[in-house]
């Protein structure tokens, strides 16, 4: 079976998380880097809202998620570790998340560089966690 790798925080799951999930299943199963608490309060300058723990739980209950972990690196690339020992063939990356410094070290392992287009499953609106929080500030 084809593997598929994505990363990132999850830490105001969505329905736009969802759509990503269920997008890049699509392509193979699916093996989920989440970001320490450490590396998203270092990236984003803010705490999470959900632990890593709970995070994790949150992700690895979804059909679409065949694995969930929390990543063991830091920075951007806190990934490095599990996705030399995962040896995905895909690793799916949405728009915003898309990276010269991700896509360069992804394609040296060999592996294929998929951005998604963020479109919301049906009519189902836009989600992000930054208009989210933006909105709760109001």
């Amino acid at each position: 079976m084809v593997k598929v790798f994505v990363s990132g925080c999850f830490d105001v799951l969505h329905s736009g998380h969802i759509r990503f999930f269920e997008e890049a299943s699509q392509y193979g199963d699916l093996y989920v880097s989440i970001g320490s608490d450490k590396t998203v309060e270092s990236l984003k300058n803010r705490a999470t809202l959900y632990n890593e723990d709970e995070r994790l739980y949150m992700v690895s209950s979804l059909k679409y998620v065949h694995y969930a972990f929390i990543a063991k690196g830091s920075g951007k690339l806190d990934f490095e570790q599990e996705i030399k020992e995962i040896k995905p063939d895909i690793f799916f990356v949405n728009s915003d998340g898309d990276s010269l410094e991700k896509k360069e070290f992804v394609e040296s392992l060999g592996i294929k560089y998929v951005v998604s287009n963020r479109i919301p499953k049906d009519l189902l609106p836009v989600r992000s966690t930054t208009s989210i929080r933006a909105s709760l500030k109001k």
